[in-house]
């Protein structure tokens, strides 16, 4: 009797309701939650089952400074979520309580998690930035042997040195007596790719020649680079199935992480073969070479070497750090430094004050090569490079993952799962970790009785921090340098007029239109 009233009450209901009556209650449930959402929410808007998608869909120009604006109104945190069955939910911060809660205080409960590394899966394997747990730890404690040691900083220096002088000053000589406008984003990306790559397998991959040449495996790595990042915006319901079939951007992805995989292996092979003929490596300073002829620490006995499969995904891990930060930081401070001039012979004062110390008084400006210590003393430099990064930091954006529900400092809750975002471009952009003149490009913030000072690692989170502070920062350092002190003391660098520039949407802050530049010799 029950069922025939339920069924009676079904059958009445369906008989008397229509599309537009479904449509109206929709309408009132996402005006009621609108509402709701207003009352309750200092954030943006989640919806029902898009989620924060149409805020996002509604910022895209400029989502960037709507997170920020959203922080700034929130006190620093708020949360949100994605579409319906697209598993991300949790929270945004610019709180450097938090984050160093959350990079140091707890580390081990707010890994990179699966979310991160699924989708990098493909191109980066277990690689040190796809890594957690004793995994990365082992890879760590390798980066640090390896890129500390005395051998490989000298040889580090001596790539940039040669790189500059070589390769990246011919080609702006060349293309600043054409008297055309130059990308000099492009020029900077090519720059620090054939540099990590050298560092890295010991062969420059000839992306600066002057002829500027398409590379198929720099090519190849930007794609899949792009496409790897492109499944952070696409639900998994939609990315997974286009891989399980191979069609549209996975397939390309698919193709072009084939590329980059075929050219490290070979790289790989290579050196084994070499190494068997020669006995050591010896001669060789590169990254690839000095792990091959090292132990393993897992194994005993005779030199056990690093599986191919470990030291291909550690190599590519080690090219993704190098080859944008770099070259995108460099090109933001190029147009800052365009827009402050009074920085910029700031910056030239040191320089050729720097200079004047030099046996040589005859020298010529195109024949200089800066030295290791020269590049110390360049302290206003680093400051402008520091700052430059502050307000547009290379990775603007990372995440966690939280592994046990968690307590923020701030009181946010975080529940066990979610994603933990903190965003470095808005923490540069707040007055209350920054002052009143947060919005100024200010490199003064930085020296103290002349001498550069560093800033508290999770107020400026823009090499990461605690045990994941970015393992490359001084020599991120030392290549900016090197290349801004050896273009200014050259070339008068000014934007074009009217272009614009403006953040792309991807993981790295790159300009979405690059930067147009003109370039000038300087007279003396």
């Amino acid at each position: 009797m029950t069922q025939e009233i339920v069924f009676h009450a079904l059958d009445w209901v369906s008989s008397h309701s229509c599309f537009s009556d479904l449509a109206v209650a929709l309408l009132g449930l996402f005006i009621f939650s609108y509402v709701l959402q207003r009352l309750t929410n200092k954030g943006p808007t989640i919806w029902p089952v898009i989620g924060i998608i149409p805020s996002l869909i509604l910022h895209i120009n400029d989502v960037y400074d709507w997170v920020t604006t959203s922080l700034i109104k929130t006190g620093g945190t708020f949360y949100y979520r994605g579409m319906w069955m697209s598993g991300t939910y949790g929270v945004i911060t610019s709180n450097p309580a938090n984050i160093e809660y959350m990079l140091k205080t707890r580390f081990k409960y707010f890994p990179k998690g699966k979310y991160y590394r699924e989708r990098f899966h493909d191109l980066l394997g277990d690689g040190i930035f796809n890594a957690d747990d004793e995994l990365w730890k082992e890879q760590r404690r390798i980066a640090n042997s390896e890129m500390h040691a005395g051998r490989f900083v000298d040889y580090s220096l001596h790539t940039i040195q040669d790189l500059v002088h070589h390769k990246l000053l011919q080609v702006i000589a060349k293309l600043a007596d054409s008297g055309d406008c130059i990308d000099l984003q492009e020029v900077f990306l090519r720059f620090t790719f054939d540099n990590i790559c050298t560092l890295t397998f010991g062969v420059d991959p000839g992306c600066l020649a002057l002829d500027l040449p398409e590379v198929p495996f720099a090519k190849a790595f930007e794609e899949a680079t792009e496409l790897s990042t492109l499944r952070f915006l696409v639900p998994p319901f939609i990315w997974k199935p286009m891989k399980f079939f191979g069609v549209g951007s996975q397939k390309r992805l698919k193709e072009a992480v084939r590329t980059v995989h075929d050219f490290v292996e070979q790289m790989v092979a290579n050196r084994r073969i070499e190494l068997r003929k020669v006995g050591s490596m010896y001669d060789r300073s590169d990254l690839l070479s000095r792990l091959i002829e090292s132990k393993n620490p897992d194994h005993q006995g005779e030199k056990n070497h690093f599986s191919n499969t470990f030291l291909r995904d550690f190599c590519i891990s080690f090219i993704l750090a190098g080859r944008d930060t770099s070259s995108v930081a460099l090109a933001w401070f190029f147009w800052l430094i365009h827009k402050n001039p009074q920085v910029e012979s700031k910056i030239l004062s040191e320089i050729n004050e720097i200079l004047s110390h030099r046996n040589s008084s005859k020298e010529e400006p195109t024949d200089v090569v800066f030295t290791k210590e020269e590049l110390k003393k360049m302290v206003y430099l680093q400051a402008a490079l520091s700052e430059s990064l502050r307000l547009y930091p290379s990775v603007q954006i990372d995440f966690k993952e939280a592994l046990e529900k968690e307590v923020f400092p701030d009181g946010t809750v975080v529940e066990k799962g979610a994603q933990v975002y903190f965003c470095a471009y808005s923490m540069g952009r707040m007055e209350s970790i920054w002052g009143k003149d947060c919005l100024e490009f200010k490199p003064e913030r930085w020296m103290k009785d002349g001498q550069f000072v560093n800033e508290n690692q999770f107020k400026y989170a823009v090499f990461n921090g605690g045990p994941r502070l970015c393992v490359g920062k001084k020599f991120a350092y030392m290549q900016m340098k090197m290349v801004a002190a050896s273009i200014l003391l050259r070339y008068s660098v000014k934007v074009v007029e009217g272009h614009n520039a403006v953040p792309k949407l991807t993981t790295t802050l790159y300009m979405k239109n690059g930067l147009l530049v003109t370039l000038k010799r300087r007279s003396g």
